[in-house]
């Protein structure tokens, strides 16, 4: 039997950054983790150079059913902590767009980090060790495991989502929320690709590997980046973000011009080359084979420019700032790379992250109804929620 003040169920960015802060303080901590290899998806995060925290983190970047409950925890530790931490272990690293801060070589110096600081607060790693029940006793918790037993005092769910099934992601700890009484909401894939109607997909395919910027707007939200054609339907950095906001049913809007007026160069183009085809003009600003498949895919003739009369060249303009498009649904959990919803914030607290009726039960990171957007927002969570959590465990 392993007695411990303080066990961490789940070996990723949450669970191990809770562990250190737990062992800096004197408490026995141990991580258990079925898998084989500690911070799985760390590794895979970023290309494999872990996109670590944004520079900009704030609460507004947040999806809950409780947009209030995240504050707290990111306030009291943020992002410029953990940079702080990542400069402490001489972890080169840069900006690369919208404060999305990388490692300048790999995931490893992330995840040698949170080793590191779990080492020297003497908290030890027990991988695969699967977890058979859990119990609740009078002074804490007992786990029945695959490993044998384990007894606590306070219990941390640090499972994640349902994203990655391949590296191991299950619905493990929201089943142990649902076993102690708290709410769960209902789940699904996040920062995910849309997938298209046959019609459109037939269409769409032609432009795979094509990427160019573009705004994606949907429920009164909108995301200025860059969008990539596949031959399954839409992705890039704008797609993965809306489709957060997105539900089953859902028009997407996409402006396909969003750092300008399409009338004006439309206007300008008439009076400088009016003998030029639309196509030809339009090809300055897009890829030819863009242009040749969304100029007939999105019903706008292509003649010489001085044949518009009239509002014409407004409707060109109106459909290239405002392409609207119904996905027939996202590539799921296996591509997404979070999971929204989750365990409801109404039974944690915001302070410790312990569940209110449940004393000494923790859940922190993406377990919890609280999802980040992309650009390191998740890990920032991660490392916030871990750290509050850390210091009541």
């Amino acid at each position: 039997m392993f007695e411990q003040d303080v066990i961490v169920i789940g070996a990723g960015a949450a669970g191990l950054f809770c562990a250190a802060q737990a062992g800096k303080r004197g408490r026995r901590v141990v991580v258990l983790d079925h898998a084989k290899k500690v911070g799985r998806k760390i590794l895979m995060s970023g290309g494999g150079r872990c996109n670590f925290t944004n520079m900009y983190a704030s609460a507004e970047n947040f999806l809950s059913d409780n947009p209030h409950f995240c504050k707290s925890a990111l306030s009291r530790y943020t992002q410029w902590d953990f940079i702080g931490l990542v400069s402490d272990y001489g972890i080169p690293y840069h900006e690369k767009t919208l404060g999305q801060l990388f490692c300048d070589d790999s995931a490893k110096d992330i995840v040698n980090l949170l080793m590191g600081e779990c080492e020297s607060a003497g908290v030890a790693i027990h991988t695969q060790c699967e977890i058979l029940d859990v119990d609740k006793t009078t002074s804490g918790f007992v786990l029945q495991t695959s490993r044998g037993e384990y007894r606590c005092e306070s219990l941390v769910v640090a499972t994640g989502g349902l994203s990655m099934p391949k590296l191991g992601a299950s619905p493990f700890g929201y089943r142990l929320a649902e076993q102690f009484g708290l709410r769960v909401l209902p789940t699904r894939a996040g920062l995910v690709p849309f997938t298209l109607h046959e019609q459109d997909k037939q269409v769409l395919a032609e432009l795979s590997g094509i990427s160019l910027d573009a705004s994606a707007q949907c429920n009164n939200t909108s995301f200025n980046e860059s969008i990539l054609f596949t031959h399954r339907g839409l992705s890039g950095p704008a797609v993965l973000q809306i489709s957060s906001y997105w539900h089953s049913g859902d028009t997407v809007t996409f402006d396909l011009y969003p750092h300008g007026t399409m009338l004006e160069v439309l206007q300008q183009g008439q009076q400088q080359h009016p003998e030029a085809q639309l196509s030809t003009l339009l090809s300055q600003h897009y890829a030819k084979r863009c242009v040749q498949t969304l100029l007939p895919y999105l019903g706008i003739d292509n003649k010489p420019l001085k044949q518009y009369q009239g509002k014409q060249l407004q409707q060109v303009a109106d459909k290239l700032h405002a392409w609207q498009i119904q996905p027939n649904g996202t590539e799921g959990y296996r591509t997404a790379e979070v999971t929204l919803g989750g365990v409801d914030t109404e039974g944690l607290s915001s302070k410790t992250l312990m569940a209110k009726d449940v004393e000494g039960l923790f859940f922190i990171g993406e377990v919890v109804d609280v999802t980040g957007w992309l650009g390191g927002y998740n890990f920032q969570w991660a490392w916030s929620s871990g750290w509050v959590a850390g210091q009541n465990a």
